[in-house]
């Protein structure tokens, strides 16, 4: 069978990641730090609890192991977090990942599928985001993204590395099996913390802003099910397996939504009544930002099973409730 590695393979997107690949027939590998990850979310005999930081274990990894490809989910993704503490993330996002790509070479191992984000774009000129559209990330998270877009690119000149680069919108729901979904700690991705509140752990919601230029006031964005990314990032692994050139692909739904569209339909899939606060807006949140997928959707025939919101969130309220609640 052949062998993935999966570095980060025990976080959120990662672990539904080793979920598809098994369900695909590939053999995956997990390389995951835990310091946000969850062992627990990685099937039994296939997790090597390591850190990208240590250059001898990976060397050791890939001496070990007959691995084709690599899929990249280890970075720190909280946008506040790394305005406050740009040299942390430009550690683990940036010089961690030059340590991965310096062992993948040595090891001649040729394929990555990188995590990348929306926030390369920083504030969109227009709705919706294709690929072409500028790259002008505003915070530490999106430059440290951005960067390693770059080195890829570079890789690719001087030694052949093929990577498919895929820039997220807001990843959100969970595995239809409920057993496994969002945990992060603390939580900062909006469906989950709205359940929070439905359930009784928080007494209500913020809303950072009601006065932006949308149809309601509130910041406009594209959800994404978390187990359609993984079938985006499966279509891409192919490819690349295939003899592909590296790509760059954006995955979203291309349907917007506002927070307070959110919170309505949280409203109905939990039956509570979830109480709403209006905050001051956040630095560098844009108004709205909805992606248009349809080169991923026209070349690797990229198909979302969740087009709707009430189904993400019926998914992430089934395992919040199975879990979390």
């Amino acid at each position: 069978m052949t062998t993935i590695l999966v570095v980060g393979g025990a976080g959120y997107i990662g672990s539904h990641m080793v979920r598809e690949l098994i369900d695909k027939g590939f053999e995956p590998l997990v390389f995951d730090s835990l310091v946000t990850g969850h062992a627990d979310a990685v099937p039994e005999g296939r997790l090597v609890v390591g850190d990208l930081a240590d250059r001898g274990a990976l060397t050791r990894l890939f001496s070990q192991n007959q691995i084709s490809a690599v899929m990249h989910f280890a970075s720190f993704i909280q946008v506040g977090e790394s305005v406050g503490s740009p040299l942390k993330y430009y550690q683990n996002n940036v010089a961690n990942t030059l340590n991965l790509l310096a062992a993948m070479e040595e090891a001649q191992v040729p394929r990555l599928v990188f995590s990348s984000t929306a926030a390369v774009y920083g504030t969109p000129e227009r709705i919706p985001i294709t690929e072409n559209s500028p790259l002008k990330p505003e915070n530490p998270y999106g430059h440290s993204k951005l960067m390693i877009e770059q080195v890829l690119a570079d890789c690719d000149h001087a030694w052949g590395l093929k990577s498919a680069c895929l820039r997220y919108f807001n990843a959100a729901g969970a595995h239809q099996s409920g057993e496994i979904g969002e945990r992060h700690n603390p939580e900062s991705h909006l469906i989950p913390i709205i359940l929070q509140v439905a359930a009784g752990q928080r007494e209500y919601i913020t809303i950072n802003g009601d006065d932006y230029a949308t149809p309601d006031g509130t910041c406009v964005r594209d959800y994404v099910h978390v187990s359609d990314l993984a079938s985006a990032h499966t279509l891409a692994l192919v490819r690349l397996l295939t003899g592909s050139d590296s790509m760059i692909y954006n995955l979203g739904n291309g349907n917007g939504y506002s927070i307070t569209q959110v919170i309505e339909v949280c409203r109905r899939v939990t039956g509570h009544a979830i109480p709403v606060r209006c905050g001051g807006r956040r630095s560098g949140d844009p108004a709205t930002l909805v992606a248009s997928s349809a080169r991923i959707v026209e070349e690797l025939g990229w198909k979302p099973r969740y087009g709707e919101l009430e189904e993400i969130v019926e998914s992430a309220w089934r395992f919040f409730c199975k879990n979390v609640g």
